[in-house]
């Protein structure tokens, strides 16, 4: 029988730029790995599952579209007779799929229920081989992952070298800054030798290479002991602040004196150190007596595969989706997927697809590939989930998160928590982030006429500045920090301190003392641990113990009372005043030091007015911490961060209309996003059509009246739950994995989730000190 919608189909191959979904279904992670493959749409590419889900059937009768090629993919059974190569380059390996999988397709019309259609026919097979052959989303960033593209730039095409002469030996030897010998760095345009930043592995470094570039503006340095004679080398340009490529390295050595023939690699390159720093933040996956930790399986208990510097966000969604707002918002139960021309782009097709994926236990399995031997004694693990289209989803249009670059795991929770809210939710259905939203209250309180001013923030999480105490070491040991307490932190968060303004109700300049603490509590209370320090100038992460019991704990001493009736309340426009940025005076000593050192003035004074107003160290630590801030070129304005719903702050409304985004729906653009500027100009493009009115009932209504944030109910009892821990010197590099606490069997345990691998661990206690990003479950 033939089928009548292959002539009429009008297909067309997959050009360049259209995604092909042929590895696994858009609507849930079955695959073609599976017994029943996947059909993938000859007129649109989409991936759909042909099992007893159906999603193939769905897409096929909602759009028109009933021709599928029909992918099924088996792998070969290998085994392991000498033990694995060990990595040691920067390379995808030379093995194909077809070295590694048999693959069989077959064309079906779903409409017709024929399952075997000629491949041969003309306006069949094009397309089928176009398919086959066309890149997946995950192949795509799979290369970019371990093949870094690294290109030139303009400050070293545009290089112009100083006059040439011969750099002796003797001069290269060590930096011409101090006396090290390795980890050296010459300017290519006037030569001078300086010494890199220390690296990972116990590489020294005083970053006196940098401190040439930011004084003489020489942009593009290469690093001497990763010259080889081929001409590859650590080419690094500090203007750009990237690794480079110099396609004229030869020819700018030469103008030094320095033959690429006669130079041999004598130090790890960049790269190659990444890759070995990498392989060592392995998270331990054995007990103390060096025997495996037992892998896990089922429901709750899904690993997700590293897409190459992608632990960042599998560790976060691992923790997210452990919330039960996440389970029961985007789990089973919830409804039929929407019906979407393109799954793969719909963020609540995506967000359910994972639910699935990481709550179902039906990906949860052993990898039964490889054969075990005494060469390979390891306990098989799962082969993981491959989360490319929420990662795509996640990071598209995002500067930083559409990259392959390790990211901050904590700004990506922020960024999804923002990509959450601002969805659409279907009717019914709430938003899951609202387990995570509470009040933060301030005080302040005029030191002369003890006046005072209340004000609210509604927030998702909480950053706790870890005290840094070194404790003493003996010379050429690695620096240890003295412990501290979850209490300690807290303390400090909530604690009393002194903020210079003047009070225009007595027109004192004496200054107002600041408090802030919790006018409500979340049902999931999300710490992030900031533990920087400034070293040569750099921000780098360190490893403070803090310390977390393992069992519930109160927060009730840190609820506020609110206004007492004993208390005098600031006018509103007094109160207004007392926040407005001239009444804040910075110290002129630190403000000048700051400047001196280049940053804006705005940044200066935020900096300052953020610690306290006391000295240009305290201030300089907290513009190295909230640099990628979206706010840090916003003017300090006092309670101005409230989020106050009943009115707009002046200084944002002028900002929006400086930009001709003024008037009414302005207003209701900072109401609507809780005075965040960045987030109320992507609402006022994403709704052309709002005028900016505001619903009466609600605009009359008092702020306690309405739907609030959190709880403030006592006793405010929280407990551990997760925790997201990081391994590297740089929050921007290193390693993720997210431990957990879940109930298996009978019993309650701490489990690993490190990407694919997931296993019981018998003791976290090291693990909770050094976390990230901590997430506490109120009980």
């Amino acid at each position: 029988m033939a089928c009548p919608h292959v002539s009429s189909a009008n297909l067309s191959k997959p050009g360049p730029s259209d995604p092909v979904y042929r590895e696994d279904c858009t609507q849930c992670f079955d695959s073609i790995d599976d017994p029943a493959g996947l059909d993938v749409c000859l007129k649109c590419f989409n991936g759909g599952c042909p099992g007893d889900r159906n999603h193939a059937k769905l897409h096929s009768t909602s759009h028109g579209h009933p021709l599928v090629v029909n992918i099924r993919r088996t792998r070969k059974v290998i085994e392991r007779d000498e033990p694995p190569l060990k990595m040691s380059k920067l390379a995808i390996a030379a093995e194909t799929e077809a070295d590694r999988y048999e693959t069989k397709t077959t064309v079906k019309c779903l409409e017709c229920g024929l399952d075997e259609l000629d491949k041969e026919d003309p306006a069949i097979g094009p397309i089928v081989d176009s398919v086959m052959k066309a890149n997946t989303f995950s192949q795509k960033e799979e290369v970019k992952a371990w093949e870094q593209e690294m290109t030139s730039c303009e400050h070293i095409l545009t290089l112009q070298q100083d006059p040439p002469k011969q750099i002796e030996s003797q001069d290269l030897g060590h930096c011409s800054k101090c006396d090290l010998k390795e980890n050296l760095w010459l300017c290519l345009q006037c030569g001078a030798l300086g010494c890199g930043r220390a690296q990972f592995g116990g590489v020294g470094g005083n970053s006196h290479a940098l401190a040439h570039s930011q004084e003489t503006g020489h942009g593009v340095a290469v690093k001497l002991g990763s010259i080889t004679p081929e001409g590859t080398a650590d080419v690094y340009c500090y203007t750009c602040d990237e690794e480079r490529v110099d396609e004229e390295l030869g020819a700018h050595l030469a103008n030094w004196g320095i033959l690429l023939s006669e130079r041999q690699k004598t130090e790890k390159s960049l790269t190659e150190m990444q890759i070995e720093q990498n392989l060592r933040w392995e998270f331990s996956m054995t007990t103390e007596d060096g025997k495996e930790l037992t892998p896990q399986f089922g429901p709750g208990l899904t690993g997700l595969k590293n897409l190459g510097n992608s632990c960042y966000l599998a560790s976060i969604i691992q923790c997210l989706f452990d919330i039960p707002a996440f389970q029961e918002r985007y789990g089973a139960g919830v409804g039929p997927l929407p019906d979407v021309l393109n799954p793969a782009q719909d963020l609540e097709t995506q967000l359910r697809k994972i639910a699935d994926g990481l709550l179902s236990g039906r990906y949860s399995k052993p990898e039964s590939d490889i054969t075990v031997s005494e060469h390979s004694p390891e306990v098989p693990h799962q082969k993981g989930l491959q989360p490319s289209m929420l990662k795509h989803l996640i990071g598209r249009g995002h500067a930083e998160f559409s990259t392959m670059r390790q990211q901050d795991a904590f700004e990506l929770l922020q960024h999804v928590i923002k990509l959450i809210t601002r969805s659409k939710h279907p009717s019914g259905l709430p938003d899951p982030t609202q387990s995570m939203r509470f009040v933060l209250e301030q005080r302040l309180q005029c030191l002369n006429c003890k006046k005072v001013r209340y004000s609210s923030n509604e927030q998702d999480s909480i950053f706790i500045d870890v005290p840094l105490e070194k404790l003493p070491a003996e010379e050429g040991e690695e620096p240890k920090y003295k412990p501290v307490t979850l209490k300690e932190c807290l303390d400090n968060l909530t604690a009393t301190e002194v903020v210079e303004l003047g009070c225009t109700a007595c027109s004192n300049k004496d200054g107002f003392s600041k408090r802030t603490l919790f006018k409500t509590f979340p049902e999931v209370l999300v710490v992030n641990a900031r533990k920087m320090a400034v070293v040569n100038w750099v921000p780098v992460k360190v490893d403070v113990p803090v310390l977390v019991d393992d069992e519930p704990f109160a927060l009730d001493s840190y609820l506020s009372k609110g206004q007492q009736p004993d208390e005098e309340a600031l006018p509103e426009d007094e109160a207004a005043a007392a926040s407005n940025v001239p009444a804040f005076v910075p110290n002129a000593e630190a403000l000048a030091m700051l400047e001196g050192m280049g940053f804006p003035r705005v940044r200066c004074e935020k900096a300052l007015h953020a610690t306290g107003n006391s000295d240009a160290n305290s201030a300089m630590e907290w513009l190295f911490a909230h640099m990628e801030d979206p706010d840090i070129d916003v003017p300090v304005s006092l309670g101005g961060d409230s989020g106050c719903a009943s009115a707009a702050d002046p200084e944002k409304l002028a900002m929006l209309e400086s930009m001709g985004l003024g008037g009414p729906r302005a207003v209701k653009a900072l109401k609507e996003t809780n005075g965040d500027v960045e987030r109320a100009i992507e609402w006022l493009f994403s709704h052309p059509d709002d005028g900016g009115a505001v619903d009466e009932e609600e605009a009359a209504a008092p702020a306690d009246d309405k739907k609030g944030a959190g709880s403030a109910e006592l006793p405010a009892n929280f407990q551990l739950q997760s925790i997201v821990c990081h391994k590297g010197t740089s929050i921007h590099a290193g390693h993720y994995v997210a431990f957990i606490r879940k109930k298996l069997g009978e019993q309650t345990s701490w489990v690993l989730f490190n990407d694919e691998k997931v296993v019981k661990v018998e003791d976290v206690e090291e693990m909770k000190q050094f976390a990230y990003v901590y997430f506490f479950k109120r009980v």
